[in-house]
């Protein structure tokens, strides 16, 4: 068995405890941070898969996708607080 399953099945275990993190969270801080943990997991699962497929255009999705994620924090964080854009 090759590396790659057991880091895959551990990180989409800690997707569905963050997701569910995001719908019980307390508040929304903390749905936020749960959200951005998320998205990071799929970035670090789409760079697995790019290694086990051997395919460079997932490694260019997740880099796509981490820096949308990214805009994304910022705009909800800056919501949050309560600041105009």
């Amino acid at each position: 068995m090759t590396w790659w399953l057991p880091a895959t099945i551990v990180m989409a275990v800690c997707v569905l405890v963050c997701i569910a993190r995001v719908f019980i969270g307390p508040g929304a801080p903390t749905r936020l941070v749960a959200f951005d943990t998320t998205n990071t997991l799929v970035v670090a699962l789409l760079v697995v898969l790019a290694i086990m497929f051997n395919q460079v255009v997932f490694v260019d999705v997740a880099i796509v996708y981490a820096v949308l994620s990214f805009i994304m924090t910022l705009y909800v964080a800056r919501f949050i607080e309560g600041k105009k854009f």
